[in-house]
C-alpha cells in the first residue's frame, strides 16, 4: 500500500524559504549520542527519524557517533571502510593506540555513516581518565555507577576521535560536534578544555534531575526557582552526573532543548537558558496512507477485538461494536507518565457510565514493560479457547455448506431441522461449556515479579476495578512491549496505535512526548497536558486543540483533583460521541500531520548548527538573530464546518448510514476548510544565516565576550566544580 500525503490536506508548500546561504562543503557534522543504533529510550527515535533529512543536507559529511553494542550491530548496521580518507586515518590511529572504533552504515531510512567505539575494550584506561576528570573540574564518579563509568569512558573516546580527526584533517575543516543528553555530554566538555577548533552544540531532552524531583511527587513547576540544585542532586546521589550535564550545558557554544516546558526547567536547574528549542518530528510519509487510514484503523482495531474476544471470554455480554479502546504507553514512571490520574479517571469514569446507563464499554490498555517472568495462563487460555470456538465454527460451517450445495443441486429446499446433525450439536455444545469461566477476566496479561507493590496493580486493588460484568471500564495492563510475534496479541505498535481511539497521556513531567505524535500523525486523537513539550507545541500552533482532537489537560495550573475531574470530563465527553463524529475527529487529526514533519522541525535543528558555526568561527560565518514579531505567523483556526470529514475519505472509511451524511455533509467545503489550514500555519521561527561577508556580529556574540569576561575576573578557590570548568576554559 503507497505511503503518501493527500493533496487534499495541509501542505507545508507555502512558508517561507529560509535564507541559507552556508556553505557546508569544508564542514563536517558528527553527532554524538549514546542511543545511535542502541535503542535505550526517545533519543534513538529523533536520531532514526531525522536521520534521512540531516543526510540530505551534509551529505558524506554527516557522522553518528556512539557505542558499540555487538547485539544492535549485527541486525542494525552493515560495517565498511570509511569513505573519508582522514577519518580513515583517524580510526586506524586510534585502533593501533588499543580502541577498538567500527565504521559503517546505519541501516535506516537515509543510511547514514555510523562511527561506534568500543568503550568496554577501553575500560583498562578508565581510573586514569577518572582522576584526569576530578583533576580538571573536581567531578568525582563512584565506582558502583556503572552508567556514569559507561559516559566517562565514552566521552573521553569521542573527544580523542574529534581531536584526531581536526589534526589528521589536511586543510583546517569547520567541524560541528552536537552531543545529545548527558551521557555524552563529557566529551564536549573535553573539547572544549582541549581548546579543539570545534564547533559545539548540546541537547538536553530531558534533565537528569527534574526527572529525579517529579518521581519523588514534589510540586515541581511551581518551585522551580526554590529547589537547591546541588542538595537535591546530593541527596539523590546523582551529583556527579548532574555535574556532567551541568557542566556540558554551559560549555557548549549552542545549548538546545526540546520544547518551551524544558527549556524553562534547564533556566532554573541548569542555570542556562537555551538558545533554541529544537521540538521533536517524525518522518510522517512513514504513517500517512492517503485516506486509507481510516480503512487501517478498522482493520487494526478489529484484531483488537478478536484479543479481547479471547481475553473476556465467559463475561462477554458487552457490544463490541460500542466498545471503545484507549491506551497509555511508555516507559513505566508511574506518576511522571500520569498512569496515576489515568487510573483515578477511568474509576469516575466507570461511575458516570454506569449511573447514566451507557451502553459504550471502555477498555484501557496500558503498554507500560515492567519486569515479569511469563505470560499469565489464564490469558493464554483466553487466546486458545477463542481459537478453538473459531475452528469449531468453521467446521460446523463447511458441513452445513456442503449439505446446503448438495440439496440446492437436486433442486430442493434445505430441511433446516436435517441439514444439521447430532455431531454438529454436540460440537457447538461443548465449545460452549468450554467458554464457561469461574473467574474474572485478568487484569494483567502477564505474572508480575513483585505483584504486591505493582503501582498499577495496587491502584487497580484501590479502586476496584477488576473487569466484573458491572462495570462500563475494563482494564488490561500489558506490561511488555508490543511485537507481532507475541502469542497474546500479535501486533506492532504502530498497528495497536492505529486499532485504538484514544491516546490518553496525562503525563506530570514530559520534555516531549512521541506517544501523542505517533498517535496524531495516524490520525488518532489524543490527550496531552500543558506540561507536556507536545501539548505546549500544539498549544501554540492551533487556535482549538480539542476541535482538532487534541486534548490538553490542564496539570499545570490545576491541583490533582481537578485535574482528574478535567480528564475525566475529556473522556466522558469522548465516549458520548456517536461512531460518525470519531470518524470526523480522526480526520480533522490527521490533517495535523505535516505540523509535525521534520521537513518542518528539522529546520530548527539547521539553525542551531549554524548558530554554532557562527559562533565557533566567527571570521567565517554570522548570524543576525531576529525576533520574531507579535504578528509574524499564524495558529491553525477552529475548523470552519462542524464536520470537516473529508469526502475522499468517506469512500475509504468505515461504512456509515445514510442519514448522518445527509444530515451533515452539506455543510462541509473540503477544499475551503484544506486551504485555510495551509494559510493559517504558524510560521517557525527563523534566523537568517549567512557566510561572513563583513564584520557583523550577532547580539549573543557581544553577550558571550561579556560573560567571558565576567568569569576570567572570578577567583578559581570559591568556584564549583561546574563553574570551574567555564572558569578554565574562559582563561
Amino acid at each position: 500500500m503507497p505511503l503518501a500525503r493527500s493533496l487534499s490536506v495541509t501542505s507545508l508548500s507555502g512558508l517561507e524559504e529560509w535564507d541559507e546561504e552556508f556553505d557546508l562543503e569544508d564542514a563536517v557534522l558528527f553527532e554524538i549520542a549514546w542511543e545511535v543504533a542502541n535503542k535505550v529510550g526517545g533519543i534513538y527515535t529523533v536520531l532514526q527519524t531525522k536521520a534521512r533529512l540531516t543526510a540530505e543536507e551534509w551529505g558524506e559529511n554527516y557522522f553518528l557517533v556512539g557505542p558499540y553494542v555487538e547485539s544492535n550491530v549485527r541486525t542494525q548496521v552493515e560495517l565498511i571502510e570509511p569513505t573519508n580518507p582522514a577519518l580513515k586515518r583517524t580510526i586506524d590511529k586510534m585502533n593501533s593506540s588499543g580502541c577498538k572504533v567500527y565504521f559503517g552504515r546505519w541501516l535506516i531510512e537515509g543510511s547514514p555513516y555510523v562511527i561506534l567505539i568500543d568503550v568496554a575494550f577501553t575500560a583498562w584506561s578508565l581510573d586514569s581518565w577518572k582522576s584526569e576528570l576530578w583533576d580538571l573540574c573536581d567531578i568525582g564518579v563512584p565506582w558502583f555507577d556503572r552508567e556514569a563509568n559507561d559516559a566517562v569512558l565514552f566521552g573521553f573516546l569521542t573527544a580523542w576521535l574529534l581531536g584526531e580527526f581536526a589534526a589528521q584533517s589536511e586543510q583546517p575543516s569547520h567541524i560541528v560536534a552536537h552531543f545529545h543528553e548527558w551521557l555524552a555530554g563529557l566529551g564536549l566538555v573535553l573539547c572544549r578544555h582541549r581548546q579543539l577548533s570545534i564547533a559545539t552544540i548540546f541537547t538536553t531532552h530531558a534533565t537528569l534531575l527534574g526527572r529525579y524531583l517529579c518521581a519523588g511527587n514534589v510540586d515541581f513547576y511551581n518551585k522551580l526557582a526554590e529547589f537547591n540544585v546541588d542538595k537535591e542532586a546530593g541527596d539523590r546521589q546523582i551529583y556527579h552526573r548532574y555535574c556532567l550535564e551541568r557542566a556540558a550545558a554551559h560549555c557548549a557554544h549552542v545549548f538546545t532543548t526540546v520544547s518551551q516546558i524544558t527549556a524553562i526547567e534547564a533556566e532554573f536547574l541548569l542555570k542556562r537558558k537555551p538558545d533554541i528549542v529544537t521540538p521533536n518530528g517524525l518522518n510522517v510519509k512513514k504513517f500517512s496512507a492517503v485516506h486509507e487510514f481510516q480503512n487501517l484503523h478498522a482493520q487494526s482495531k478489529n484484531r483488537i477485538q478478536e484479543f479481547v474476544r479471547g481475553h473476556f471470554y465467559g463475561h462477554l455480554d458487552f457490544n463490541l461494536d460500542k466498545c471503545l479502546f484507549l491506551f497509555i504507553a511508555g516507559r513505566y514512571e508511574f506518576s511522571n507518565k500520569g498512569a496515576d490520574i489515568f487510573l483515578e479517571a477511568l474509576a469516575r469514569l466507570n461511575y458516570l457510565l454506569r449511573v447514566n446507563h451507557s451502553d459504550v464499554t471502555v477498555i484501557a490498555f496500558f503498554i507500560m514493560p515492567a519486569r515479569t517472568n511469563n505470560f499469565n495462563v489464564e490469558t493464554l487460555k483466553g487466546q486458545a479457547v477463542r481459537k478453538q470456538l473459531w475452528d469449531t465454527a468453521q467446521t460446523v460451517k463447511e458441513r452445513f455448506g456442503k449439505k446446503l450445495y448438495e440439496s440446492l443441486l437436486v433442486g430442493q429446499l434445505p430441511d433446516v431441522s436435517k441439514i444439521m446433525d447430532k455431531e454438529d450439536f454436540t460440537l457447538m455444545k461443548r465449545a460452549i461449556f468450554a467458554t464457561q469461566r469461574q473467574c474474572q477476566p485478568p487484569v494483567c496479561t502477564h505474572n508480575m515479579l513483585e505483584d504486591s507493590n505493582d503501582p498499577i496493580l495496587t491502584s487497580v486493588r484501590r479502586i476496584g476495578l477488576f473487569n466484573s460484568s458491572a462495570d462500563r471500564v475494563k482494564i488490561i495492563f500489558h506490561p511488555e512491549f508490543l511485537s507481532s510475534t507475541s502469542p497474546l496479541l500479535p501486533m506492532d505498535y504502530e498497528e495497536f496505535v492505529r486499532g485504538c481511539h484514544l491516546g490518553v497521556f496525562p503525563s506530570y513531567y514530559e520534555p516531549w512526548g512521541y506517544t501523542p505524535a505517533e498517535c496524531t500523525v495516524m490520525g488518532i486523537p489524543s490527550i496531552s497536558t500543558n506540561l507536556s513539550g507536545f501539548g505546549c507545541f500544539m498549544e501554540e500552533h492551533i487556535a482549538d486543540p480539542s476541535a482538532y482532537g487534541i486534548y490538553i489537560l490542564d496539570r499545570r495550573y490545576r491541583g490533582v483533583d481537578e485535574s482528574c475531574n478535567q480528564l475525566t470530563s475529556f473522556l466522558f465527553q469522548f465516549c458520548k460521541q456517536s461512531r460518525r463524529q470519531r470518524i470526523i475527529q480522526r480526520n480533522r487529526t490527521e490533517r495535523l500531520s505535516d505540523l509535525l514533519d521534520w521537513k518542518y522541525l528539522g529546520r530548527y535543528y539547521i539553525s542551531a548548527r549554524h548558530m554554532a558555526l557562527a559562533k565557533a568561527f566567527p571570521d567565517t560565518y554570522t548570524y543576525e538573530l531576529q525576533e520574531p514579531t507579535s504578528t509574524s505567523g499564524f495558529r491553525y483556526p477552529r475548523p470552519a464546518s462542524v464536520p470537516p470529514s473529508p469526502s475522499l475519505s468517506r469512500h475509504s472509511s468505515p461504512h456509515h448510514s445514510e442519514a448522518e451524511d445527509n444530515d451533515e455533509e452539506e455543510r462541509y467545503d473540503e477544499d475551503l476548510e484544506a486551504e485555510k489550514d495551509r494559510v493559517n500555519i504558524r510560521q517557525p521561527y527563523t534566523l537568517p544565516f549567512k557566510n561572513k561577508s563583513s564584520a557583523v556580529h550577532g547580539a549573543n556574540g557581544n553577550n558571550t565576550h561579556i560573560y567571558i569576561q565576567y568569569m576570567l575576573n572570578l577567583t578559581s578557590e570559591s568556584l564549583s566544580p561546574i563553574v570551574k570548568v567555564i572558569h578554565v576554559l574562559c582563561k
